[in-house]
């Protein structure tokens, strides 16, 4: 298990606790009070340093190494039943952006989502999580695939971005991402949203349209990433941390600010913590959702979410 800057006194008593149970079954002494004592203490850590999380603590949480990816969500909440799809049919397949159909339980449903790597060759592999042009032609592609055939669509967000390389630029990144905020206000089919990572610029709302839209309780959602924001209003990165509170991109902000219709509780320290109880959090949300989605008229739905987002931009003085 890796650990962040912030939880180093947690990792001290996992230490201290694998040490005493590692004593106590080497040399065959009663050690179960005094891991009593270092788990209470655990819990307790726990709850003092994810209960007053920063909103920079937050988004270094959404970047943990060992958090689940999208391809963790969807084979899990599918049970297997996974087929992937790949290509624009015009440039190539962009590993960055994947896309399928699967089941939950007895319905199907089109996934769409960004992917990252766990390594360094897999990340290079998925271009660390952001997609070029043919990423989001690709999941349009299945977008439509999904809505001609009357197939519900779920999208997994977790990307630093769209590429920024002048290649992505060439071959129409803008007008990509456009195209599918103006394609999807338009699906006759429920949408479904989860942020599950990190949710940054137009990387995020390429596929980002829905008529639900859901955030994982430590992820963020936000026009620019901290970093960024930092460096052009002070030309350093040293400022990240105000810019991150100042930029209001927590689930909590996101909720406050209309921008989301609801949070999904992680186990205490993250989802990487206990992945199981996140799949099956994030699955229970979907099926929620689908079944309240699936019950309005399609002209309904559209109207709906064409309001949320054009309500988005409105501001009351």
């Amino acid at each position: 298990m890796e650990y962040l800057e912030f939880e180093l006194p947690i990792k001290e008593l996992h230490d201290q606790l694998k040490k005493c149970t590692s004593i106590g079954s080497t040399n065959e002494i009663d050690v179960s009070d005094t891991s009593i004592q270092i788990e209470e203490k655990l819990i307790k850590a726990k709850k003092e340093i994810y209960g007053n999380l920063s909103a920079w603590q937050r988004v270094q949480l959404s970047r943990h190494p060992s958090r689940p990816y999208t391809l963790d969500y969807i084979k899990s909440i599918t049970e297997g039943s996974f087929l992937e799809l790949h290509g624009d049919r015009s440039v190539l397949d962009d590993k960055a952006m994947i896309g399928g159909l699967g089941k939950i339980n007895d319905q199907s449903f089109m996934f769409v989502g960004t992917q990252k790597g766990f390594n360094t060759k897999t990340r290079q592999y998925r271009n660390f999580g952001m997609s070029n042009p043919e990423g989001y032609r690709k999941a349009l592609r299945l977008m439509k695939s999904a809505d001609k055939f009357n197939i519900p669509i779920v999208s997994f967000i977790d990307t630093p971005g769209a590429f920024p390389g002048l290649e992505a630029e060439e071959r129409g990144q803008g007008e990509a991402i456009a195209r599918n905020i103006f394609e999807m206000m338009s699906f006759s089919v429920p949408i479904i949203v989860v942020i599950i990572g990190e949710g940054a610029s137009g990387g995020a709302l390429g596929i980002g349209v829905g008529d639900q839209i859901f955030m994982l309780e430590n992820t963020w959602y936000s026009v620019i990433s901290p970093e960024s924001c930092s460096s052009i209003l002070w030309r350093s990165w040293e400022h990240k941390e105000i810019a991150a509170e100042a930029l209001k991109l927590t689930p909590k902000d996101m909720l406050k600010n209309k921008l989301i219709d609801k949070i999904i509780k992680e186990p205490l320290g993250g989802a990487h913590f206990d992945r199981e109880a996140t799949y099956s959090n994030v699955k229970k949300e979907i099926l929620n959702a689908f079944k309240y989605l699936q019950k309005l008229d399609p002209r309904v739905r559209i109207e709906q979410r064409r309001e949320k987002f054009i309500a988005m931009g409105r501001v009351s003085e």
